[in-house]
């Protein structure tokens, strides 16, 4: 929940904290949010919605893990009325929400600046531990979430002129309030309860979101079937009911359960810090797959991140 553990001393967690496996974990889930984010641009071109696209991811996420957490460990899934609302809020407003308000703010802002807003999230959950919680927060933090925000301003060139749309604004920072809710729910309830499970009941609830919204018998199937170019520098194409299942294993829950699974090791507010490593990491991909421009001042302002992200590991 902060940089100090969220856990009182005499409730420490039966497991072994290991800092350096947690920024491992989360680095690699934002290097496949990343790929995925590029994956994701050749899905849309074929006509598939964004908020249809996130209903797949929810919905098929949802399938895989409970697959996994039925076949492996089902006792894990026993829940009681006191935890179910906060399952419930997790899902709703710590997974599809975060999806839902990022899709309505990219309709009016760019990409780039959507996520600058929207990685506010780790300087919502420092501010929420430093006066919320009344717990420390070392400087070193602070600094490196000034570096990073900074860093992420250079990367989407914030200072080109670029011109806001009010409601788009807000629908991005409701959507880092959204994140910051899920880092710090997640990390509250792996105290408790294992990573796979808890990620089944937030998709479980997430998915449930997205049907009442969109009803899956709209769902355009003649889609699925079809092929779609890879774009840029790939001279091939591939199914996109492929393209779909890659977003789910690799794109969804892959980096999901690597995320909750790293707030064992780290506190929210590190992993939020490590996690802004995924515009950087979206901006390398799109330029090495789909040829897009990367400038001096991007390669810079990943720089900072980096440095920010380094930071940020060095408090103690």
């Amino acid at each position: 929940m902060s940089d100090a553990s969220a856990i009182p001393s005499e409730q420490a967690p039966p497991y072994e904290r290991r800092p350096a496996l947690g920024y491992l974990m989360v680095s690699a889930a934002a290097i496949l949010f990343a790929v995925n984010g590029t994956v994701a641009k050749i899905v849309l071109s074929t006509g598939i919605s964004s908020f249809r696209l996130a209903q797949i991811r929810s919905t098929g996420a949802l399938l895989g893990l409970a697959a996994v957490v039925v076949l492996t460990r089902p006792q894990t899934l026993r829940t009681t009325r006191r935890e179910l609302p906060h399952l419930i809020v997790f899902g709703i407003c710590g997974v599809a929400l975060v999806q839902l308000l990022y899709f309505l703010a990219i309709r009016r802002l760019p990409v780039g600046v959507a996520l600058l807003i929207e990685y506010l999230a780790p300087l919502l959950v420092a501010l929420w531990a430093r006066f919320g919680a009344r717990e420390t927060v070392r400087r070193h933090i602070w600094a490196a979430l000034a570096l990073c925000l900074v860093g992420l301003s250079l990367v989407v060139d914030l200072w080109s002129g670029v011109t806001l749309n009010g409601t788009g604004v807000a629908f991005a920072l409701l959507g880092a309030v959204s994140l910051a809710v899920y880092l710090l729910l997640a990390e509250r309830s792996v105290a408790g309860r294992d990573s796979l499970s808890l990620l089944a009941y937030g998709f479980l609830f997430a998915s449930l979101f997205w049907a009442a919204v969109q009803p899956w018998w709209s769902f355009p199937a003649r889609i699925v079937g079809s092929d779609v170019s890879l774009l840029g520098r790939f001279d091939a194409s591939l199914p996109v009911w492929a393209l779909l299942i890659f977003m789910v294993l690799l794109g969804t829950m892959a980096p999901f359960a690597l995320i909750v699974g790293s707030l064992r090791h780290l506190s929210a507010t590190r992993v939020g810090i490590v996690a802004m490593l995924e515009p950087v990491a979206g901006a390398v991909v799109a330029y090495a797959w789909l040829g897009e421009t990367l400038g001096g001042i991007q390669l810079a302002g990943g720089a900072v991140v980096l440095a920010g992200i380094f930071l940020a590991q060095t408090a103690r």
